[in-house]
């Protein structure tokens, strides 16, 4: 949706009923390979920075009192600075795994072999090949723009916590564990509603030159013509064609899928730092 050309599809289920029809059920599973090997990396990268982002703060003295405890922890702030720095920091190893994601999800042919991209190691080879090394951080301002709004996100997570923490003794007192589940969810409504318009952007960066094919010349070759758009291009771009609503596409399907994956991995993670005893930041 967010980087075909206007009219293409009427909406989200226009989209699912096309791709369907075209290229069969299986094709709603294209680009899934870099995600399913990358996105392992990416978390880890993502969360685990971000424990030592907010320890950092902590040791900094961005705090505050415990309101019950007396002790020093991570101001809301904090939390928030600390989601900026690990998405700034996991877009090094996000870029290059959405990159190949958007280029083999925007290949509509039904037959492998009539696809430019035969999977994601031949459409590897072909962006460095024409493009070089750095050719697979396309996008990457876009990237670092997308994934600072995990300000949003983390701050969102805390300050949902301090609010269900405070239904202790009360009918509607929960565990710790249904409040992560819950922030989880509900913070990633604040996060996409934040982060959409720059990631319509940095998709747009990374499918370029789409509709149009991807070069098969290679650097030295007199046609050679690939020169990637710059964030602020591709945002004039998407205003003149679609206004603001160009920056909105593809929420729907978004907000549809964020509550129950956030949800279940803020769950995780926080239950297996309680787990391990390394949760100091919020007591």
């Amino acid at each position: 949706m967010q980087c075909s050309p206007p009219g293409t599809y009427r909406g989200a289920l226009d989209v699912l009923s096309k791709i369907v029809r075209n290229e069969g059920v299986f094709a709603l599973y294209k680009g899934a390979t870099p995600p399913a090997v990358g996105w392992a990396a990416i978390d880890s990268v993502l969360l685990g920075s971000l424990h030592n982002y907010r320890l950092f703060f902590l040791r900094q003295g961005m705090t505050e009192s415990h309101p019950v405890s007396g002790r020093p922890r991570l101001t809301l702030l904090g939390h928030g600075v600390a989601g900026l720095f690990a998405g700034l920091t996991s877009a090094v190893i996000a870029t290059p795994v959405e990159l190949l994601k958007v280029k083999l999800q925007l290949q509509s042919q039904k037959a492998v072999s009539d696809r430019q991209f035969k999977g994601p190691i031949d459409c590897a080879r072909q962006i460095i090949q024409n493009q070089g090394i750095f050719g697979m951080w396309s996008g990457f301002t876009g990237s670092l723009a997308f994934r600072a709004n995990f300000f949003w996100m983390f701050l969102s997570v805390e300050a949902l916590m301090r609010g269900f923490s405070r239904l202790e003794g009360t009918p509607y007192s929960m565990t710790t564990g249904t409040a992560n589940f819950l922030s989880g969810g509900f913070a990633s409504f604040v996060y996409w509603g934040m982060a959409i318009p720059a990631d319509n952007i940095k998709n747009r960066m990374m499918a370029y030159p789409y509709p149009k094919p991807y070069p098969t010349q290679h650097p030295g070759s007199v046609n050679y013509t690939l020169k990637r758009p710059s964030f602020l291009t591709v945002a004039r771009q998407t205003f003149a064609v679609d206004g603001v609503a160009g920056f909105y596409r593809g929420l729907t399907p978004t907000i549809l899928r964020a509550f129950p994956v956030n949800a279940s991995a803020l769950f995780v993670y926080e239950g297996v730092m309680r787990l391990l005893g390394a949760e100091e930041t919020r007591h």
